[in-house]
């Protein structure tokens, strides 16, 4: 150690000696920092909550009594079911079909690539209302219907109004037009991807399928969960137009028992609450499913580095 190096290390010592004789740490005093604002805003907020829980307990208009009766009723359970299932099949139907449309559009061909932006548009830009409704009453257009190869083979001959029952325009209404959402949502996460890696997979010699299954999605599918779980509890709830073509659904359900007996305000709570049970449940999937694909990068980052 050079004699500047000592110098400056006494010249410290000496500084560090005096800055503690002048601020001895027992003299220090940590005041923490105070926010009167959050707690003005939570008793505001939790006396909100205490006044309409009081409204809605003691207001024998919401018929609390009705509601427990028929919360396990055969018809609402059969209904909650229809609900299930529905939304199961028709967000499988959706992300098959939104995977190739959304391929077609990243296409090169301008052909394909213009096809499935028309198909976009048109479902996007339409009431699904009215999808639905249009489905439900194809049979006006088409009275019969004949598939296959005229003197050849048949698939299929017969009525319109044999094919397409309420549960098959329920999923061709709902599921074509959730499609047209998916696809976006799919592109987005296909074009997330670096470019410089599809130009790998190339030059080994992989064709547009492989490398799309093996490179471009499998880096794609963290950037398309969260929406897409968005999509499944929307579409849960969008379900509840098939009521409007005579398919017993959870509302349908609630629909038919106070048709008869009047009881609306019980009967739609009911539906609220299982509309809310299942919404809950698909949130609490939706998020062990993200930590899992979280977990899955972290590690591939710590592997990268």
């Amino acid at each position: 150690m050079t004699d500047n190096q000592q110098y400056r290390a006494m010249r410290q010592r000496q500084i560090d000696a005096a800055h503690e004789k002048a601020f001895p740490h027992d003299a220090l005093v940590v005041i923490p920092t105070r926010y009167p604002g959050r707690w003005i805003s939570v008793a505001v907020c939790v006396l909100l909550l205490i006044l309409l829980i009081r409204s809605m307990v003691m207001n024998e208009n919401f018929g609390w009594s009705i509601v427990g009766h028929y919360l396990f009723s055969p018809i609402i359970l059969s209904g909650l079911w229809v609900t299930v299932w529905l939304t199961a099949v028709i967000m499988a139907l959706a992300i098959v079909l939104s995977v190739f449309i959304a391929t077609l559009r990243l296409s090169a061909n301008p052909l394909l690539s213009r096809f499935s932006s028309g198909y976009i548009w048109f479902f996007r830009g339409t009431p699904v209302l009215v999808q639905l409704i249009f489905w439900y009453n194809l049979a006006a257009l088409y009275p019969e219907v004949y598939i296959g190869i005229p003197h050849v083979f048949t698939l299929y001959q017969g009525s319109m109004n044999d094919l397409i029952t309420p549960y098959t325009a329920a999923i061709l209404g709902l599921g074509l037009n959730e499609a047209a959402y998916m696809a976006e949502i799919i592109r987005a996460g296909m074009s997330s991807v670096d470019t410089g890696q599809q130009e790998a997979a190339r030059a080994l010699g992989m064709n547009k399928g492989l490398w799309l299954r093996r490179i471009i999605l499998p880096q794609a599918i963290p950037f398309i969960i969260p929406p897409t779980g968005n999509q499944v509890i929307g579409m849960l709830k969008t379900t509840s137009l098939v009521s409007v073509i005579s398919l017993s659904d959870l509302l349908y359900s609630a629909q038919s028992i106070y048709s008869r007996t009047f009881e609306n305000i019980p009967l739609l709570i009911v539906a609220c609450i299982w509309y809310l049970f299942a919404t809950t449940i698909l949130s609490w999937i939706q998020g062990r499913i993200e930590n899992i694909f979280r977990k899955g990068q972290t590690a591939d980052r710590f592997a990268r580095n």
